[in-house]
């Protein structure tokens, strides 16, 4: 099987501009193609994965990838799936989040000479003239197919506001840029993109008078239809001071029956002989098949012994034996703790009042016995020996003495 095949085959591709074109380039390696990724934050996240593991597979097969860094176009803000706009970053922010995202893509993606490139807007963005770039590409833009396009619609009656607006403008000229400096034919998105992608196509197609092709990846969703990659209200970070490789392991692990094998063939490098064979797991075949996923996305992310080690606390506490001793752990004072503090020390809860909604709605045991009220305490001597607190079905978390 070729890749665009097996790209289809794994679920991944959403839409095509010329789908006749982009498989002929992408199966022949002759794909230069960037993705790119505003640094919103100092870490990417699990929704960044499927994009990055999407790189990697064109890699191999010979194309070329360009790792866009958004430093220019996080000033201004995407406004695509949001219903309001996103908080200003100063440039320092900016510049040390894309430090971050570099170290981190390079897990994935293989740079040098005459492989993948990592480039940042900033270098050109940052640098333009305002009356220039209108002179230049805003007469290829109709502001009434702008306001058409999915990405604005959604926010008309929220309020839009002009800086946003330009963020087509500021995606579209990044393809034309790279078009002519790298020789980049083709665009790779998430399917929240398409109308800024095809904005890049047809600015190319119009002040150059060439083709260029967009591909857009099928955004990964749970079977309720939300995003996955964020769990009670929290993204699922790829930095392991973030997100514990433990927790990133557990995400995975817990992944709906519905989900697991969707996620399977979107995510990682199994042979599709392997996944078709996988169909038909059903039952208790179906935690088989999430510990599967939850081990191949952790060796990819932190690396063989994270993974083990992920592999063996997670087995403790799914199947109730071995150690938890790779269990997420925080230490506290041996003193007697509220277990409102503990649960915000160990950021199960984001601050106190959350902690005890979650008492109150019976989300909380600490060592297998229900918390039932708020002022429960675990005494300094429980803490020397260590307790586990669990939130849910699924979220544990050891808390020891100092």
């Amino acid at each position: 099987m070729q890749l665009y095949e097996e790209l289809i085959e794994r679920g991944l591709i959403a839409q095509v501009t010329d789908e006749e074109h982009i498989r002929e380039m992408i199966n022949n390696g002759k794909a230069t193609f960037y993705i790119g990724f505003d640094c919103t934050a100092d870490s990417l996240t699990a929704g960044h994965f499927m994009a990055l593991t999407l790189m990697k597979r064109l890699q191999m097969a010979g194309n070329k990838p360009i790792a866009l860094i958004g430093g220019g176009t996080t000033m201004i803000g995407d406004p695509s799936g949001r219903t309001d706009m996103r908080k200003m970053l100063t440039k320092e922010d900016i510049d040390h989040n894309a430090e971050c995202f570099k170290r981190q893509m390079e897990r994935f993606i293989e740079f040098g000479e005459g492989k993948a490139m990592m480039v940042n807007n900033a270098d050109w963005l940052l640098n333009l003239n305002y009356v220039d770039l209108l002179r230049e590409v805003g007469a290829c833009f109709s502001v009434n197919n702008m306001l058409r396009a999915e990405c604005y619609k959604q926010r008309m009656e929220k309020g839009l506001s002009f800086l946003e607006f330009n963020y087509m403008i500021m995606q579209s000229y990044d393809f034309y840029y790279m078009f002519q400096k790298y020789g980049c034919n083709m665009e790779f998105g998430g399917d929240d993109q398409w109308s800024n992608m095809l904005g890049g196509t047809e600015l190319i197609r119009k002040k150059l008078g060439k083709d260029a092709y967009a591909m857009t990846i099928t955004l990964l969703t749970d079977s309720n239809g939300k995003k996955m990659g964020k769990t009670a209200g929290n993204a699922v970070w790829l930095d392991p001071n973030k997100t514990s490789p433990f927790d990133f392991f557990q995400y995975w692990r817990n992944v709906g029956d519905a989900d697991v094998l969707k996620c399977i063939r979107m995510l990682t490098f199994l042979p599709m002989e392997q996944i078709r064979e996988m169909n038909t797991w059903e039952g208790a075949q179906l935690n088989r098949a999430k510990e599967i996923l939850a081990y191949e996305l952790t060796n990819m992310v932190h690396g063989k012994e994270e993974a083990d080690k992920a592999l063996e606390a997670a087995r403790a506490v799914f199947q109730g034996g071995g150690s938890s001793e790779n269990m997420p752990t925080t230490e506290v004072e041996a003193v007697d703790t509220s277990v409102v503090d503990l649960l915000v020390a160990g950021k199960l809860a984001p601050s106190k009042g959350e902690a005890k909604r979650l008492i109150q709605q019976g989300g909380i045991s600490v060592d297998d016995v229900k918390v039932e009220r708020f002022d429960a305490v675990v005494e300094g001597a429980k803490l020397k020996d260590g307790v586990i607190i669990k939130k849910g079905k699924k979220v544990f978390h050891k808390f020891i003495a100092r």
